[in-house]
């Protein structure tokens, strides 16, 4: 049987028919999913509620020429009876960033922090990598707090996701997932000049979304492939489909291969659960262009055939980082009102060993219509990418495309664990990521993009082109396999980011990629926060350097 609900969107409120069966079990799922999660409840306000509290640790933290500019009322409140101002004038005088510091104002509960002085200009000013390293040492699991963040309204965005980070969701530790208790972090944000208004409730509500998508995004990669194989992986596309009030497009299994998406099929034919590819759409009727990201999703990779060692395998749980990040930053964009036509596409697998398994030297058709010799079954992800790509050119007709995977080990060689590494066809929008980096805290940096030096690498004597070769600029020619499959001459923007190093830190996963994209693409939202990070203006550049409207010429806009 079929029941009518309501569900809210970005359009407004609307009626949608689903079988009784599937909403039950995307319902179920969510309830299971929150209780196996961390019991942390993160929160972005304006003001402190509970300052009168006594039993809950409390962090003030800011570069020390910002926390200097405090006036003694901007704290006050937050200290309570516990702190007074000559303490609180004596800690600042024994702060010594290098790069940071730290001075306990009472006992181990309260505590103010100073961030880095300097950056780097590949650096974001917002020193969001020192900002989470404070919070996870001053602010322990088990126990509420509160964090007060100074800062400059344009580090604001960044600060918060980097405050996002350091409370993951995702724990299996015995006795930490009970409901009984769930402790309350709260933060908030003093902005200094040149801009000293507080937050809207509009921003505040920004962040606490943002922050809700970088932790789901988190959760999902730390999730080992026992509870995270490519069928529960359609599971949260599904319900985050719900809560926009979009039903998914999914292609799984032998559907794939009558389709013709030759590279996500090979890749996941011999693992237990069906490789997919999964597609959410927002498509707002006042849309003049169409975006795409695409995200690879491998579940788990052994390396297939040519299976991985023992001390290199442990952690490919990590693999799905990139759609993981697509699937959070489109939930977020589409809550903040994004006004151009969004698909989010998951090529989903896993990189089994079976006796369906791809093998070396077959040959592959892809969907764009290439053959494609294997001679690496552990460069698999630029497989389902290319199917990935091809789909959002060719059947959604988008003008923008951006992939993003964990894609080469090469990469942290490249750009090492913080900065992404950045392949595009257009130099505006190179410069454009990186600025978003920077004003996101998800950092990215170029690397070379030269096809007609390095495409070569890819020659085959079978097949049109052949999928590996690591002896010349490996990070980016794995990069140029899936912008083949679009042509190096194509019309439209394309954007590959490679983020296998910044995925995860430590034992953990970052969220990396949410802010980025977010920030890249504020501009194309209704919110203006993400307009203030945002290194592109709505308008866009004409033929002769003039300006016309977004209706003539979609396809580009004009950078800051």
């Amino acid at each position: 049987p079929e029941v009518q609900f309501v569900c809210f969107s970005s359009q407004g409120f609307f009626h949608r028919i689903l079988t009784k069966k599937w909403l039950v079990e995307i319902r179920g799922y969510q309830e299971c999913v929150r209780g196996n999660m961390a019991a942390v409840d993160l929160s972005f306000c304006q003001g402190d509620d509970d300052s009168v509290r006594t039993d809950r640790t409390v962090l003030i933290v800011g570069k020390l020429s910002h926390l200097n500019s405090l006036a003694w009322s901007d704290v006050r409140d937050t200290l309570q009876t516990l702190v007074d101002k000559e303490t609180w004038k004596t800690a600042l005088k024994s702060l010594k960033p290098n790069p940071t510091d730290k001075c306990p104002l009472w006992l181990n509960l309260v505590t103010v922090a100073a961030l880095p002085s300097k950056v780097s200009r590949h650096n974001t000013p917002s020193s969001a990598h020192a900002l989470t390293q404070l919070i996870q040492t001053c602010i322990p699991g088990k126990r509420d707090g509160h964090i007060l963040v100074v800062c400059e309204k344009t580090s604001v965005f960044a600060s918060a996701c980097a405050i996002a980070r350091a409370f993951p969701l995702f724990s299996r530790i015995s006795g930490h997932n009970s409901l009984d208790k769930v402790y309350r972090v709260t933060a908030e944000f003093v902005c200094v000049e040149p801009n000293k208004e507080p937050l809207s409730t509009a921003t505040l509500m920004c962040l606490n979304r943002v922050a809700e998508s970088i932790r789901l995004t988190a959760r999902i990669v730390d999730s080992p492939c026992s509870e995270m194989d490519t069928e529960q992986f359609l599971k949260e596309v599904r319900a985050v489909g719900l809560e926009l009030g979009i039903t998914p497009i999914i292609f799984k299994g032998e559907e794939l291969r009558k389709r013709g998406f030759g590279g996500i099929y090979a890749v996941g034919s011999a693992a237990a659960s069906p490789p997919a590819l999964a597609v959410l759409s927002h498509t707002p009727p006042s849309a003049t262009q169409t975006i795409a990201w695409v995200g690879k999703g491998i579940v788990y990779d052994t390396g297939g055939l040519m299976i991985k060692g023992k001390t290199v395998m442990p952690g490919m749980k990590r693999d799905c980082a990139g759609a993981a990040a697509v699937l959070g930053a489109f939930s977020a964009a589409v809550r903040q009102g994004f006004k151009e036509n969004l698909h989010a596409i998951f090529c989903l697998a896993e990189n089994s060993v079976g006796p369906k398994a791809t093998r070396p030297d077959d040959i592959l058709r892809l969907y764009s219509g290439k053959t494609v010799e294997v001679r690496n079954t552990d460069a698999e992800g630029r497989l389902l990418l290319a199917d990935g790509v091809v789909y959002a050119s060719r059947d959604l007709k988008a003008d923008i495309i951006l992939d993003m995977a964990t894609l080469t080990g090469a990469q942290g060689i490249a750009t090492g664990k913080y900065h992404a590494g950045l392949l595009t066809n257009r130099e505006e929008w190179e410069r454009a990521c990186m600025a978003a980096g920077r004003s996101s805290g998800d950092l990215i940096q170029p690397l070379v993009f030269s096809p007609e030096l390095h495409f070569s690498e890819f020659s085959s004597a079978m097949a049109d082109m052949k999928n590996f070769d690591r002896s010349n600029a490996p990070c980016s020619c794995g990069g140029l396999f899936v912008g083949a499959q679009l042509g190096f001459d194509w019309s439209g923007v394309w954007i590959h980011v490679d983020m296998a190093f910044p995925a995860y830190s430590g034992e953990r996963a970052t969220g990396y990629g949410v802010a980025l994209l977010l920030a890249l693409f504020g501009q194309a939202t209704d919110d203006a926060l993400l307009q203030l990070v945002s290194p592109l203006r709505p308008e866009i550049d004409g033929p002769s350097g003039g300006s016309q409207s977004p209706r003539s010429n979609p396809k580009r806009r004009k950078l800051i």
